[in-house]
């Protein structure tokens, strides 16, 4: 009897591990889909959107199946780009839940939390301050010319694997041209990458085509996901200071009429939070408030 209880706490472990679910994060923007570009594929008004949104909708079906491949049980995606609402939805696998449309307290991160094993950033791009990459901007390209965390230069990247890291999820796959991928891993050391194009400049690129880039996506996606225990969380601790700057001075000044905000000079706010949870929050309040907000 004894034997048989030494060996049925040896045996449950493993059990218990055999029936966890193993949970993947996927948060997909567009400008770093392959065939991406410029303005033409990235709204409703260009010509060629409605195609881009199946690129993107096929990108992300290659790396939902390379998560499963690699053992993945359940994914939550988020509709990160533009309005929030670019995925064709009904081409996706009945079992998967899509965030979609703005605000979100987490923004291009929301419905993460700790139980899950993994995130995968899929077409992203490189930041507002990078010289290189296809459409390179932070949070917006109309508004913003730079976002800091405690000092420290970041693209959406960098803050989205902040936001999981706060949940200690490590970031293990990203796919989007040459500069989005390098940038991305100086925040989550060597992760897997699926580099779909090489930046020319702001507005071209060379690019695979939409075929091969899944078949990359999918092969990374699976490697990412079996390499998790490899990946550690970016994790930023204690008090976590937001520097933002603005093209326009009076954005900065209105801003700084918030008691809890100081103006580091005529374009740039400081704003220091508890955690990244605080500090998502409150870029969302920057890139969503206005006055004549309505349902």
């Amino acid at each position: 009897m004894r034997r048989l209880l030494l060996l049925s706490l040896a045996v449950l472990p493993s059990l218990v591990q055999a029936q966890r679910p193993l949970k993947v994060y996927i948060s997909v923007d567009m400008e770093g889909i392959a065939g991406v570009v410029t303005n033409e594929q990235l709204g409703p008004t260009g010509f060629e959107y409605q195609r881009a949104r199946q690129f993107m909708t096929d990108e992300l079906n290659a790396a939902i199946q390379g998560a499963r491949d690699a053992g993945a049980t359940q994914i939550l995606v988020s509709d990160s780009h533009g309005n929030g609402q670019n995925i064709l939805i009904d081409q996706l696998p009945n079992d998967i839940t899509v965030v979609r449309s703005w605000p979100r307290p987490l923004m291009m991160m929301e419905g993460i939390d700790s139980t899950f094993d993994a995130a995968i950033f899929l077409g992203y791009h490189s930041g507002t301050s990078n010289v290189s990459g296809v459409r390179a901007h932070t949070m917006s390209s109309g508004t913003l010319t730079g976002v800091a965390l405690n000092g420290t230069e970041v693209p959406e990247g960098g803050i989205n694997a902040a936001i999981a890291g706060h949940f200690g999820v490590p970031i293990v796959m990203i796919s989007g041209d040459d500069a989005a991928i390098a940038e991305v891993r100086k925040f989550t050391g060597n992760i897997e990458g699926a580099q779909v194009k090489r930046a020319i400049s702001f507005h071209s690129a060379a690019t695979m085509v939409p075929k091969a880039a899944q078949e990359l996506i999918r092969a990374r996606a699976k490697a990412g996901v079996e390499r998790r225990a490899e990946a550690r969380p970016y994790r930023l601790t204690g008090n976590i200071t937001l520097d933002v700057s603005f093209k326009h001075y009076r954005a900065a000044e209105i801003v700084a009429y918030l008691p809890n905000i100081v103006r580091v000079n005529a374009h740039t706010i400081r704003f220091v939070g508890r955690n990244m949870v605080e500090v998502s929050r409150f870029i969302e309040f920057l890139n969503t408030y206005q006055t004549d907000l309505s349902p």
